[in-house]
């Protein structure tokens, strides 16, 4: 599996001048208060993904516009560093830096290189230096300018041929970078309602899918199903079964058989917390799931009980997907090991990022659990 050995922002909100080192981490569960730039990773790659799908204009617009997400005062651009690891291959390091020009933006620089074994010079794919633009060409073993059209405002990263392997396989890792935040549990929500009957291996961010990919893994993977099941068995003792029953032609809707009633209940009779734990644990046993998985607050509206499962379920899908949350639950943090807690705070208005590993806490564990210690506010992260 590809995983990123590092990121380093600058100029990202609260996020002026940050790596994280995330070599050999496959779950990173961030924590610390209010506003000190947890979501804004989770942004960063949200916008990476956009860029790698050529829709960075729009993703920057979404956000507010360039100058509502520089660092206020202190720069006037953004500049994303990252490294992916890759099977059988060299690391890929990519470069972007995005700034202010006038009422819009440019990116002014953009590279993608290849370390060499070796010890050589890197090799780069893309080198471009505001509107010189450059690809490796593998017919003429040199840096060109693209025949073809360029869009200036999106990364030359998305709009690099197909037929070049190595730009294309970060990119299509990237572009793949997937966000879910708190499931939309209202009454007429797309999670409630009946769905379509089609092949689907995600739930979808707002539950649009989640009947239709578990009714597609029952009948496609049997054994994840069960899985599925199981789990839920585990946090809700009274649970029987999950059964799919038609609505309309191509259309059909979710049963929870619990053991103490008769009749089944239906989706829109479920309590928030269970329906957002068979979100999670159908999204986390996904066999589909993307190159990154980004999740923020998956402790919401969840039983303090249902954590330990979930961090279960959450430490298995990390070894398909690269899996990064950011929590204000100190029961969830229980459950997870020191080299897993990404810890924030704040200095002087501007974020800092450290893993729990990284503080001499083996005493302190002997006694003490990882909440109760980030509770005595011995790592940080506390308002």
């Amino acid at each position: 599996m590809s995983s990123f050995e590092y990121i380093e922002i600058k100029g990202y909100r609260r996020l002026f001048d940050v790596r994280v080192d995330m070599r050999n981490r496959p779950l990173t569960v961030m924590i610390g208060a209010n506003g000190v730039g947890k979501t804004s990773l989770l942004e960063i790659f949200s916008l990476l993904a956009a860029s790698a799908n050529a829709q960075l204009g729009n993703k920057i617009s979404d956000l507010g516009g360039l100058p509502d997400i520089i660092t206020r005062d202190r720069t006037n651009s953004i500049a994303i560093s990252l490294s992916m690891n890759v099977p059988s291959h060299a690391p890929l390091d990519y470069y972007l830096e995005v700034a202010l020009k006038g009422l819009t933006y440019e990116i002014v620089q953009e590279t993608l290189s290849e370390n060499n074994f070796l010890g050589l010079e890197p090799s780069k794919h893309i080198d471009s230096l505001g509107l010189d633009v450059k690809y490796f060409n593998f017919e003429d073993q040199k840096l060109l300018r693209p025949n073809w059209d360029h869009n200036p405002l999106e990364t030359s990263l998305a709009q690099v041929p197909k037929m070049y392997q190595e730009p294309e396989y970060i990119r299509k890792q990237l572009a793949s970078c997937t966000f879910y935040g708190a499931l939309n549990v209202a009454p007429k929500s797309p999670v409630r309602l009946p769905q379509s009957m089609r092949p689907a291996t995600l739930p979808g961010a707002n539950g649009e899918d989640l009947v239709a990919c578990l009714y597609y893994l029952r009948e496609t993977d049997p054994e994840r199903f069960e899985l599925i099941e199981d789990t839920l068995a585990a946090a809700f003792p009274d649970f029987e079964r999950l059964s799919f029953p038609p609505v309309a032609a191509g259309t059909i809707t979710m049963t929870w058989k619990d053991k103490n009633f008769s009749k089944p209940i239906y989706m829109h009779q479920l309590s928030e917390g269970t329906l957002r734990f068979l979100w999670l644990v159908t999204l986390l046993q996904s066999p589909d799931l993307t190159a990154v998985t980004l999740i923020d607050e998956p402790e919401v509206s969840l039983h303090p009980e249902l954590l330990r499962l979930l961090v279960d379920v959450m430490r298995e899908a990390s070894q398909r997907t690269q899996l990064i949350v950011a929590t204000h639950s100190d029961r969830l943090i229980r459950f997870l090991q020191p080299k897993e807690v990404l810890v924030c705070d704040a200095e002087d208005g501007l974020t800092t990022m450290t893993w729990g590993d990284s503080f001499n806490l083996e005493h302190w564990l002997e006694e003490y659990s990882l909440d109760q210690i980030w509770a005595m506010n011995l790592i940080g992260g506390r308002p």
